[in-house]
């Protein structure tokens, strides 16, 4: 399949993964699943002794997993929770904005921006336990979908 300027168009592409650069597996299995509820997809033990496959996901999710990364060197470490400059670096979407906020409040989760309404949706942003910025976010209904197709 061919666009208009005769480049190829991929049919289906899918991110199936993200690598998060973690300090220790298992603090980072007890963040994600033990407070933001994520669920454990797999945890296995890899190649060398000291290495594991640890891999998460937002429950009900069917779209992008995190695998959780441990850092095997001083570059690696120095990239812990700062794996973006300091911008947003991933977009946790809800279907109920208010239950999920006043859960991770009560888990110890800081948000340093406070919830606010936006065009597209009700938003916080928060740091994991590296860190790294997440914004919360629950779209308003069609706010967020893709525009149609350009091509005939």
């Amino acid at each position: 399949m061919t666009g208009t300027d005769h480049r190829p168009i991929a049919a289906r592409q899918v991110i199936a993964q993200i690598t998060l650069v973690v300090r220790d597996y298992d603090e980072a299995i007890d963040f994600y699943v033990g407070v933001l509820g994520f669920v454990l997809i797999e945890d296995s033990i890899i190649a060398s002794p000291d290495k594991r496959w640890v891999v998460v996901a937002p429950p009900g999710s069917t779209g992008s997993r995190l695998l959780l990364a441990r850092a095997v060197d001083d570059e690696q470490a120095s990239r812990i929770g700062d794996q973006t400059g300091g911008r947003v670096f991933l977009f946790l979407h809800t279907d109920d904005f208010w239950r999920d906020f006043h859960a991770y409040k009560a888990k110890g989760v800081i948000f340093v921006r406070e919830p606010r309404a936006e065009s597209y949706g009700t938003v916080a942003v928060f740091r994991d336990l590296y860190g790294n910025l997440w914004d919360l976010l629950e779209p308003n209904a069609g706010a967020l979908k893709p525009p149609p197709s350009s091509h005939i």
